[in-house]
């Protein structure tokens, strides 16, 4: 308990004084994020990069090199995790509305930016951060096109600083080629939606517009400003990702077809429940899917239970790229449970580091920031965290240490601060 308090102390000073420029952890577990793991484990951080990995049973350290060498012996070290798709930072109780900030008026929004609206003093945001997930893709909801996403740490003092890719992707609302049906308790058949046709042929219009204004602001530097043509342009370049939130068969097949069409760099498929069924036809266009909530009900009547559990294998067998994301009812709080989704598609068919890579490095890849996050490699960024076991597990899940981009961030929360304080005051035994 004593050196549990010392170190404590030390990391408090870190936090609010002075964040050391040279710090080692040793001896822990290492899962890199990539496929690969090293026991005894040791992490050399330098300037807030990756700069040594290797074996510490086998590697002298010289101490004077380091200003800080923490021993994680018995834990485990992972990457930050990513919550893509979610409104994390954009509301901060559901049922009150005016701390809802993801949802503009209009159908087609691809200039509103939800990097601007992220609010890094989030209360949610905190209870997330000590689960492991690190940073998140603020995503804006509603419309047609609903806006511009943005990757940001949920550790940072301003929306500038949280800010790790601004405007990554613009985010299309595919409309749905079936309607009706019932709930879990009372399903029914689902029916064709009649104006599929016409409501596809909206986005294609607009798409046909921004890609005219694209090949036009190419020739003419002087052609008349269009807030919303111009945030598609990064979507004509590739300098934008495209996200289209869709589940149906059919509207997979329909925007394989549309992303091909429009020569599209970098589409990405939201949600993927029938993306197992296209998976070549996925892989040979090279389009990654972030796929539903795992912890989800079926959508169709017969389905199997497990359906939604076991989509990760499915797509793992097909060879087609995913990541795991939690978007759904109480998404910004639930985001915190992302890595135990992870967790349960490891009873169905994935392994623990493909589990892991599913939040990690495969996400990073999909949003594109994977030449600096998602992994623990020699030259990327020292996010990641350290906990006492395995961090896709409920129970074992105990962040003991975090690092964002180097700088060590807090391990508790108002909720763990409360915990606390009560346990004492009622006698309880004290939680570490």
């Amino acid at each position: 308990m004593k050196l549990t308090f010392i170190l404590a102390f030390i990391f408090v000073q870190f936090i609010y004084f002075a964040q050391p420029a040279k710090i080692l952890i040793i001896d822990g577990f290492l899962h890199k994020g990539n496929g690969e793991t090293i026991d005894h484990a040791f992490v050399g951080i330098k300037n807030g990069i990756i700069t040594e990995i290797g074996n510490s049973l086998v590697t002298r350290f010289n101490k004077a090199d380091w200003d800080t060498i923490i021993s994680v012996e018995g834990k485990h070290i992972y990457p930050g995790f990513i919550a893509t798709n979610s409104t994390l930072g954009l509301t901060e109780i559901d049922a009150v509305r005016a701390t809802r900030d993801f949802n503009e008026t209009g159908e087609f929004n691809p200039h509103v930016r939800s990097q601007i609206a992220f609010n890094p003093e989030s209360k949610v945001a905190s209870t997330v951060l000590t689960n492991g997930v690190l940073f998140c893709q603020s995503t804006p909801r509603g419309g047609i096109i609903s806006g511009s996403s943005a990757i940001m740490t949920l550790n940072g003092w301003n929306w500038e600083d949280a800010t790790i890719l601004a405007d990554d992707g613009i985010h299309v609302n595919w409309p749905s080629s079936l309607q009706g049906g019932g709930w879990w308790a009372e399903p029914a058949p689902k029916k064709t939606n009649e104006n599929y046709q016409i409501q596809k042929n909206e986005i294609d219009v607009f798409f046909e517009l921004a890609q005219a204004y694209f090949e036009g602001h190419n020739k003419d530097k002087e052609m008349k400003f269009d807030q919303r043509l111009e945030a598609m342009i990064g979507c004509f370049k590739g300098s934008k990702r495209v996200y289209f939130h869709a589940d149906e068969m059919q509207q997979i097949l329909d925007i394989i077809s549309f992303s091909s069409k429009f020569k599209l760099k970098f589409p990405v498929i939201v949600g993927g429940y029938d993306a197992h069924l296209l998976g070549k036809r996925l892989k040979d266009s090279n389009i990654p899917i972030l796929i539903r909530r795992i912890h989800s009900l079926p959508e169709n009547e017969d389905d199997p239970i497990d359906q939604s559990f076991k989509l990760p294998y499915l797509l793992k067998k097909e060879g087609v790229l995913f990541g795991i994301q939690n978007a759904g009812d109480m998404e910004a709080m639930n985001a915190r449970n992302l890595p135990f989704q992870a967790g349960t598609a490891t009873a169905y068919g994935i392994s623990e580091e493909e589990a892991i890579q599913s939040i990690s490095l495969d996400v990073c890849k999909i949003i594109g920031i994977d030449k600096k996050y998602g992994s623990i490699e020699i030259g990327k960024s020292a996010t990641l965290f350290v906990s006492e076991g395995n961090a896709l597990e409920m129970k074992t899940n105990n962040v003991s240490l975090i690092l964002v981009n180097g700088e060590f961030a807090p391990t508790t929360n108002f909720q763990s601060d409360l915990f606390q304080k009560y346990s004492k005051k009622l006698g309880a035994k004290k939680q570490n």
